[in-house]
């Protein structure tokens, strides 16, 4: 049997492995009294995100044409979300620490990703930390806090327009969120963080967070999650350009 490393005991939790796979490593956690308490914590920790935020995800977006008044919720829900971010991030880092020296938090990257552009996207006021106008401040600025040079692609050629990005707490350390606009008032943002292993997962992957799809890659330093409440296919044309444009 091929050796079982974390990625796949998230997948396994997540139940993004094939049948064959998987009954692999339920046999393998069978016999790992310890990897099958890091399946339990990883479990709760999943449990716990669902509880608080499957209702954020499963909100309609607001109209984007008249600005909300204030209200202490989305404010609540705010705070309370970049709560959760930290946590876990600390359980990851916990968790890697105590087994594997294999990364451990690509699998969680698609429900990050998830959280955060269900938190933002209907934000009228205040989507972004830094807007469109200054974008070279913009990537300067995350590129420092990331450590490591950023570019920041265009969507225009499927309608879609800057709107600007912000700072995020990631797993492993900073990341950073940048959000899009079309015409329609439909909002899509791009996930990045560090990768721990350069070129690992090249290939796109799919995830559903309640209302929210993610596609999610690594592709040389960094993972890349690009989230949206459109079709899938529409989408997959946004992630693929993404794509391409960082690798022209």
């Amino acid at each position: 049997m091929n050796p079982v490393s974390e990625e796949e005991l998230h997948a396994y939790v997540d139940g993004q492995l094939d049948a064959t796979r998987h009954a692999a490593v339920a046999l393998f956690l069978a016999a790992q009294p310890e990897a099958a308490a890091r399946v339990a914590a990883y479990r709760r920790q999943n449990e716990m995100l669902h509880a608080a935020f499957d209702p954020v995800l499963a909100e309609p977006l607001p109209s984007l044409a008249k600005p909300r008044p204030f209200r202490f919720m989305p404010q609540f829900r705010l705070a309370a979300a970049l709560g959760w971010l930290t946590l876990g991030g600390l359980l990851g880092w916990f968790m890697h620490g105590s087994g594997s020296s294999r990364p451990t938090d690509f699998a969680a990257m698609p429900k990050q990703a998830a959280i955060a552009h269900a938190v933002y996207t209907p934000e009228v006021r205040h989507p972004v930390e830094v807007g469109a106008e200054q974008e070279a401040h913009l990537t300067a600025w995350l590129s420092k806090r990331l450590g490591i040079p950023l570019r920041v692609p265009q969507l225009n050629a499927i309608g879609f327009q800057l709107v600007g990005g912000r700072l995020l707490p990631g797993e492993s350390g900073p990341a950073a969120q940048f959000m899009y606009q079309n015409s329609q008032g439909q909002r899509l943002t791009l996930y990045l963080r560090t990768a721990q292993e350069r070129n690992r997962e090249t290939a796109f992957r799919y995830a559903q967070e309640g209302r929210v799809g993610v596609f999610y890659w690594v592709d040389g330093a960094l993972g890349y999650a690009m989230s949206g409440e459109i079709e899938r296919t529409q989408l997959l044309e946004a992630a693929t350009l993404v794509y391409r444009e960082l690798n022209s």
